[in-house]
């Protein structure tokens, strides 16, 4: 399938400014569809990517931005578990209206392979780790629940269409080009630079899934690859539970900043306690596995932080 056109929607965000030029150097050429909300232009500028400036949720739009590609990376979403409890209406409009208006035009479009991107943690919601592709899901935030409603429509649309569609449900992605996301590794990494204290919620118990950028994006190359038949959910995963007390100190260690002040705080609703995914369903079907420690993900990711603030 080389040399094919892929569109990428929300490609100028932090995972598509990482995976687009990791496709053009497999051969492929990148159509990008990003209404800029997150994004910018500047972080894929040297790319040959051909840009649409545009939204999920008008039909002009997607339709405008799928001639002459053969298969789609659905990165466009709100991924904010704590904003879509704030706000789901937006959250909804956006991840399941606008993720089912680019299913239904790659339908109108013939086009049969379909990327989903996909969450473990928020869709599952509270469960005895290590999650898998077997774990019922019982989402505890409106973010959560509209990537379930989205992988409702995607398995309906691979069985009454015939499209070949994987939803990568990703653990948390940590690397460069990530200043505008919302996590802790951004929050605590941007309270180091500005001289304030680290700010938890809840007890810094809780647990989550961590996996390098360039390690989930060999995923979703190896996924759009494969093409598996019909709908498959798959974890795309670190495969390992570090608590939020862990992710601050071997930040807090990258940085060189001993005794770091930290805040405790009430912890949030929607979020999670425990998380993390059992990838070997991934290594099966896609020969994936995450090579990069979390402590070499932090130390680039800051790498890259201060950089960026340099310039």
């Amino acid at each position: 399938m080389l040399n094919d056109r892929i569109l990428v929607t929300g490609g100028c965000g932090f995972i598509g400014s990482n995976l687009i030029p990791m496709l053009e150097n497999s051969g492929y050429q990148v159509s990008v569809l990003d209404n800029m909300s997150n994004g910018s232009a500047d972080n894929i500028k040297d790319t040959k990517a051909k840009i649409f400036n545009g939204d999920i949720r008008d039909k002009n739009d997607v339709s405008d931005a799928l001639l002459g590609v053969s298969s789609v990376i659905h990165l466009a979403a709100y991924g904010s578990v704590v904003d879509s409890v704030r706000d789901p209406e937006e959250n909804f409009d956006i991840n399941v209206n606008g993720s089912f208006n680019v299913l239904n035009e790659c339908r109108k479009a013939g086009i049969m392979n379909f990327i989903f991107s996909s969450t473990g943690g928020a869709l599952i919601g509270d469960a005895t780790p290590p999650v898998n592709e077997s774990s019922i899901p019982r989402p505890i935030s409106p973010y959560g629940s509209s990537k379930l409603c989205c992988e409702a429509y995607c398995s309906s649309f691979a069985h009454s269409y015939g499209m070949n569609i994987t939803a990568l449900r990703f653990a948390n992605v940590i690397g460069p080009i990530s200043w505008h996301k919302k996590g802790a590794v951004t929050a605590f990494m941007k309270s180091i630079m500005n001289n304030n204290s680290i700010k938890i919620y809840g007890d810094g118990e809780a647990t989550r899934d961590f996996l390098y950028v360039n390690d989930l994006c060999i995923g979703i190359i190896k996924a759009l690859r494969k093409s598996l038949p019909g709908f498959n959910p798959i974890h795309l995963a670190g495969g390992s539970e570090v608590s939020v007390k862990k992710l601050a100190d071997i930040i807090c260690s990258v940085a060189n900043v001993d005794n770091y002040p930290i805040d405790y705080l009430g912890k949030r609703v929607g979020e999670v306690e425990r998380n993390f995914a059992d990838y070997s369903l991934a290594s099966q079907l896609l020969d994936f596995r995450p090579e990069t420690s979390i402590e070499i993900a932090i130390e680039k990711t800051w790498e890259w932080f201060n950089n960026y603030q340099e310039n």
